[in-house]
């Protein structure tokens, strides 16, 4: 399956995102409220490109069926949104007043200019990487968690039965749509490396 050889050959990125001082923090309930705070803040903006990126994807799919899977991903980067709304209302948030950063922008800009310039392919290899990294990353917090935890709601949502299927049927997808083509697996890496980036932003002074 392809989604497994562009997950596989990706090792390392998935290890430095697993082994980073923000996820260990986030897993060990250690890690700032303020880098948190920054953190939902750039994550919200980032989700609104994500469904964005989803619309275009669905827009120009020509397959009924494949419509209707496109449909229920906007569904759950919507949820996701909702998770971030009611972070934002306990930590004082203004989403519709943020402004994005360099690392941010980088990776909306990506996945904007990929699913507006390319085909359904890379779109999906580009937009792959955010969902099973997030269903990882959740599951391993899910098995680290003890007792009460600051970060219980972002862990449950992401190790969720729900959020693992949602990865696992765009995982699905990208092996139905997407050839084994270097554009393919540059865009999959691509994804991952901001994925990694957007980990250290919110640890960055003056961030």
């Amino acid at each position: 399956m392809l989604h497994a050889i562009l997950w596989q050959e990706n090792a390392d990125i998935v290890h430095a995102c697993r082994h980073h001082p923000f996820v260990r923090g986030l897993f060990a309930g250690t890690l700032a409220i303020e880098a948190f705070r920054r953190y939902v803040g750039q994550d919200a903006f980032f989700l609104r490109a994500f469904v964005q990126a989803y619309a275009v994807a669905l827009a120009r799919c020509e397959s009924l069926a494949h419509v209707r899977q496109l449909y229920s991903f906007v569904g759950g980067a919507l949820e996701e949104l909702k998770l971030h709304a009611a972070y934002a209302a306990d930590l004082g948030i203004e989403l519709d007043e943020v402004s994005p950063w360099p690392s941010t922008l980088a990776y909306t800009d990506f996945l904007r200019r990929t699913a507006w310039h390319t085909d359904l392919g890379p779109t999906l290899a580009a937009m792959t990487p955010c969902m099973r990294l997030y269903a990882y990353l959740g599951q391993a917090g899910a098995a680290q968690r003890r007792g009460a935890h600051p970060f219980a709601r972002w862990i449950d949502t992401y190790s969720s039965r729900e959020f693992d299927l949602l990865a696992r049927q765009v995982e699905t997808l990208l092996d139905a749509l997407a050839a084994d083509t270097p554009a393919v697996h540059d865009a999959y890496r691509y994804s991952l490396q901001c994925e990694l980036q957007f980990f250290s932003a919110p640890l960055e002074p003056g961030a």
